[in-house]
């Protein structure tokens, strides 16, 4: 499945700028992904409402499960602020091929 921003996620993205939107980010992971044990897990990130919520889907950030399979990131235990600082990283490099013309 390819993801793609739609018309009305890139109007906010537009809109808001680079660092509203990773600022957003920021407050995703520190209060969804961040957590030991994230509440529901594998279903804590929406598929669509929300520019980062789109990113997350195409980069396998959205999810403890995603980013042990694909990141290397370990379930079970607290993000540390390098793995919160590289699943930003990840989201704002997929946010600006997005966004580019």
């Amino acid at each position: 499945m390819k993801f793609h921003l739609n018309a009305k996620d890139r109007a906010y993205f537009d809109n808001k700028g680079t660092d509203v939107i990773l600022s957003h980010a920021r407050d995703f992971i520190e209060a969804r992904l961040a957590p030991p044990v994230p509440a529901n897990d594998g279903k804590q990130t929406p598929m669509r409402g929300h520019p980062v919520f789109v990113a997350q889907h195409a980069t396998a950030t959205c999810c403890r499960g995603c980013l042990a399979k694909w990141h290397g990131i370990a379930q079970g235990k607290a993000l540390n602020e390098e793995e919160k600082r590289y699943i930003i990283s990840v989201i704002a490099r997929w946010l600006q091929a997005e966004t580019q013309p």
